[in-house]
Formats: C-alpha cells, structure tokens, sequence
C-alpha cells in the first residue's frame, strides 16, 4: 500500500529518524511524533498504521495504543519496547497490536511487518465492506447486489415501495422480477394485506378473465357456485399481473376499466364491487416494443409505468456474483446437510466468465447442483453443470497492452478490478490467483486498493 500514511512514536531522535527515512524510501507517507502528547496531536490526521514505543517521557504507551485505537478502529499498531519487556509486549498483543519488536532493531528489518500489518488492515477493511454491503441489500430479502447498477434499483425501490404508485418490472427471465415485487410488497404500507400473484403466461385465455374477475353462478357451464376474483381478493393489499404483455387485449381493456374506476363485477353478475390494490406488473419484453408490435395497449402501458425498475442481466453485473454465490452455497449446505465450506478459484473463474442466459436463476441452479454432487469439502470445476465446465476466458482488452511482461500483468489485474467492479475475491478468481497474492501484485505494480 504505497503512500500509506504512517505515524511513528518513540522519543529517541535516532531511531524515530532512522525509521521514518527506511519508511520514505518505500513510498510511505510518514509523520513521527516524541511524546504520547505529540502523538495525540498529529493523531488528528488519519492514519492507517502506528508504530509506538512503549516506554514514553509522558506516559504509557499501552494507554496510547488504546486511544489512538478508539479514535481509529482500523488502525494497526506495532509495539516497540526495550529491555526485553515481554510481559509489556504481551499486554499491547492483547489490545490489539498487531506485533511487537524489540530494541534494538536495525529500522529495515521492520519492513516486513509493517507491509504484513497493512495488508492485514487491508483485508480486515474489505471484509467490513463485504458485510456493510451485504447488511444493506439483505434488507430486501434474496435480493444481493453491490454493483452501482444493482444499487440504483436498490435506491429506486426504497423511494417508492411505501407509495401507492404502479410499478411495472422488466427483466429477461430469472433476473428476479418476482424477488424485487415481494420487497416492494413488503415494504409498501399494505404489507399487512393480501398479496396476490398471477401469471398472465401460464394461464389459458379462457380461464385467465375468470380467475381475475371472478364469476357468479350459473355464468357459464361450469360455474356451479360464485368465485370471488383475483382483483377481489387483492382488496386493502397488493397484485402482481407477471408477464403483463401476455394478457389478451380484449382483457386489458377491461383491467383498464378497473384501474381508472376503481370497480370490478364478476363474470355473469350485475353488481359492482369496490376493489382496492396496488398494482405491480411484470415483463421479460421491452414493454415498449410490445406497445408498438400491438402486443400491449398503450393507454394500459400509460396507466401500469408509474414507474418503471429496470433489472440489469447478471452478466452485466459480474462482480456480484461471488455474493450471490456465497449465499446460496449457504443455504443450500444447510437445506441439504452437506459439509461444503467454499469454492475453488477455478470454480469461481468459471462462474464469473460464463455468459449466464439463464441469469440469476441459473446461478442458484448451479450452486445448488454443485452442493448436490460434490465430494469434497470445497466446490470445484467438476461439480459445476457441463455448460460452466468449459468455461469461457476474460474477454480481451481493446489490443494487447504494449510493453514488458510487467506492464502486460499490470493491465490484466487492472482490466479484471474493474471487470468486476473492483471485489478483490472476484479478480483474484478471474485472474486465478489467490487472493493475498493478488494484494502482493497490486502494491508491486502500484495499484490503489480502491477505485479511485
């Protein structure tokens, strides 16, 4: 980590020089104070590493590690203590530090605890990450997602779930159509009330008017007692129409009577009857198109988009894969009792080049299949369904970058960064790395641990 800043305490002016300067010339940014004093006042800048002798003119240096430690959780501490003072040295382990050296010590051979200290920092900073992003998407259930894509329809669902606003959901199949109305349903102020889903798709043009409007008996043959509708049934609560665009036009005609009248009378009967829901409608098609081709009526198209949540392919989104796919290993080692604890890299490098048409369906699917068949304790390449096995390769760059080898494995990592938008689990995968050596190769080649 090049250029992170490094605060160095100890109140001999030699050995607080000599480190600073061995320090420098690695590229760290460096400040030095001699007192506990000093150190609190520098303090006041953010720093990502402290080197604290324990023995200060002021006071204690254990007393200044557990400050300079509640002012900055993150910050990781290497203690220096003179005279053998072990049990000292010991302590400060306990509060945190991550080691200590004893004096005297020539100041470059701390170099190598000072790299491992901050990429444990490092690490630890990506993990709080990990799970400050997957505490913020869990709040909508099986809905994950960190992409900056992903967290747009995040902030769009948040500003509209608690209103009474028509949605209309477009995505290819298994993107999570159905996920994203639950949340909405869930979150809205009719939570409490029923929740009603039809598949405009899977029903004949036959049933599909009874099964929404509902009939009295004796309507047609058949009708042997009165069926209360769908629309009926939605009342106080909500209604998803799934595959909208797969609705006979006729019958839009008379969803659009109920939407602007607020009204629906069952098949056969002469009373109208009071309805009222919040509509959420759903399409694989480009509503849009299918407003034009005829498949879908305008006016019905005007009155369902409100607003429109438009759902990214998963291929689109790669660098979330490695959440998702943590999640449903999860819970399905635990559906199926199984003892698999990860996934191999060349297992996750082929889950993150792999097309995916069947989008985040097909992932679980995967996941699942693969829980099922292995018999190792970590998934690999041979327990991934046969279209994963092959495995497609990173796609190239625009060109092959120009220069020495080290040039060309500075591009690949930085290609695969941001491939994946930046989730270091993600590219040291797709790069077939582990992840600590990924970490050594960004500091060599200069690489910012974050997008900048």
């Amino acid at each position: 980590m090049k250029g992170a800043p490094i605060l160095v305490v100890d109140d001999e002016p030699t050995m607080a020089d000599g480190l600073r300067l061995v320090l420098e010339a690695e590229g760290y940014g460096v400040a030095t104070a001699g007192s506990v004093a000093q150190a609190l006042e520098v303090a006041e800048k953010s720093f990502y590493l402290a080197i604290v002798d324990l023995v200060l003119p002021d006071g204690d240096g254990l007393s200044l590690l557990r400050e300079l430690r509640r002012r900055e959780p993150s910050l990781e501490v290497i203690v220096v203590t003179a005279h053998g003072s072990i049990p000292k040295a010991v302590d400060a382990i306990k509060e945190g530090a991550f080691y200590f050296v004893a004096k005297p010590f020539d100041p470059e051979e701390i170099l190598p605890l000072v790299e491992k200290a901050l990429e444990r920092r490092a690490l630890v900073a990506e993990a709080t990450d990990l799970r400050r992003r997957l505490a913020k998407t869990s709040g909508y259930g099986e809905i994950l997602g960190s992409s900056p894509a992903m967290q747009r329809v995040f902030e769009l669902m948040e500003a509209v779930a608690g209103s009474d606003a028509n949605i209309l959901i477009v995505g290819e199949s298994g993107t999570g159509k159905e996920l994203v109305a639950d949340a909405l349903h869930a979150r809205s102020p009719r939570a409490q009330g029923a929740w009603v889903k039809i598949n405009c798709a899977a029903l004949p043009k036959d049933l599909i008017e009874s099964e929404l409007f509902g009939h009295v008996k004796g309507a047609f043959t058949g009708a042997a007692t009165d069926k209360i509708g769908l629309l009926e049934e939605a009342h106080r609560g909500s209604l998803l129409l799934d595959e909208i665009t797969e609705m006979p036009l006729d019958l839009q005609a008379k969803l659009l009577r109920v939407l602007e009248e607020r009204t629906v009378r069952r098949i056969g009967g002469s009373r109208t009857i009071p309805v009222d829901f919040r509509l959420i409608t759903s399409s694989n098609r480009n509503a849009e198109q299918a407003t034009a081709e005829g498949r879908l009526r305008q006016d019905l198209y005007f009155r369902i988009n409100t607003v429109t949540i438009t759902l990214p392919l998963l291929r689109e989104r790669t660098g979330d894969i490695p959440l998702m796919a943590r999640h449903y290993l999860q819970r399905f080692t635990a559906k199926h009792g199984r003892a698999v604890e990860g996934i191999s890299p060349e297992a996750y490098r082929r889950l993150l080049t792999y097309p995916w048409p069947g989008n985040v369906r097909e992932l679980e699917h995967a996941i699942e299949r693969a829980v099922l068949v292995t018999r190792n304790s970590e998934i690999g390449v041979g327990d991934l369904p046969e279209s994963l096995q092959g495995g497609s390769e990173l796609a190239p760059a625009s060109g092959p970058p120009p220069g020495s080898l080290e040039e060309i494995e500075r591009a690949s990592i930085q290609r695969a960064l941001e491939s994946t938008n930046w989730n270091k689990q993600a590219a040291a995968a797709l790069l077939g790395l582990r992840r600590p050596t990924l970490y050594s190769k960004m500091r060599k080649h200069g690489i910012p641990q974050r997008r900048s």
